[in-house]
């Protein structure tokens, strides 16, 4: 669906608050934090300072409002009570924001204090993997350079592309047309246009790309145990290029490590 000009001001205006959402997070994220004392924290903060909605809560029977993904778990991680944070723990926390009718997405790693060399290098791998990908968004080109972008960058540094999930299209709905594979041939699929708004958030992993769910019917775990990071953004096709949505200041690109 392309967006026009007044829902994309409407769509920038949600990704911004959500960009808050994670800056409020850099500062509170730590070990012996639980991921349920994580999810509390993000609804109290969406709900009370940013007077908006978090979309995941109730979205297909989900009853948290963000995903918690430690260690080998690829995506949909479930925050509990009994799940702390520890030293050496890499998490995605995934979060969706509704405001004015219009939805934003964006997921974000943490290194919890001191973490292995290469969990460190996964993460920042797959930081630079979701931005080859952002980078081919303009019109005219295809979906399959987004998806070869991010594979050829995976597969240069020794990941694997998780392929069962994928980015998707968003706006009014969390999941919209079209589907951004993390994979894909140069020149093939849907052609962009000025006004697509979707999101790019790869999973790469250290060892096979294969996976496995659990039985709470929701966490995704690597088939063989190895680590995996995601990130994700919320991006907008322009007249010449992209604009990313959910971005945070300049200072808070990147990964944070907490103590």
């Amino acid at each position: 669906m392309i967006k026009t000009p007044a829902q994309l001001a409407v769509m920038r205006e949600a990704g911004r608050l959500l960009a808050q959402v994670f800056d409020m997070l850099d500062g509170f994220v730590a070990a012996g934090r639980s991921t349920l004392e994580l999810d509390s924290t993000v609804e109290a903060f969406i709900r009370n300072d940013l007077k908006a909605r978090p979309a995941s809560l109730g979205q297909y029977d989900y009853p948290f409002c963000i995903n918690t993904s430690i260690n080998e778990v690829v995506c949909h991680g479930m925050p509990s009570a009994k799940q702390f944070l520890k030293d050496g723990d890499i998490i995605n926390i995934d979060i969706t924001l509704e405001k004015g009718g219009f939805i934003a997405d964006s997921s974000k790693m943490y290194m919890i204090g001191n973490v292995t060399p290469k969990a460190g290098r996964l993460v920042d791998m797959t930081f630079e993997a979701m931005w080859a990908g952002i980078r081919q968004v303009k019109p005219g080109a295809h979906l399959g350079d987004i998806g070869h972008a991010i594979q050829s960058h995976a597969q240069a540094n020794g990941y694997s592309v998780v392929r069962e999930y994928c980015g998707h299209g968003i706006g009014r709905q969390m999941h919209e047309e079209p589907q951004i594979l993390h994979f894909g041939r140069p020149g093939t699929g849907l052609q962009l246009r000025e006004g697509m708004v979707f999101t790019i958030e790869p999973m790469l992993n250290q060892g096979s790309a294969k996976t496995r769910s659990l039985k709470d019917g929701w966490t995704v775990v690597t088939k063989d145990n190895s680590l995996s990071a995601q990130w994700e953004h919320t991006v907008a096709v322009t007249a010449d290029g992209f604009e990313v949505l959910t971005l945070q200041p300049p200072q808070n690109l990147h990964t944070l490590h907490t103590l």
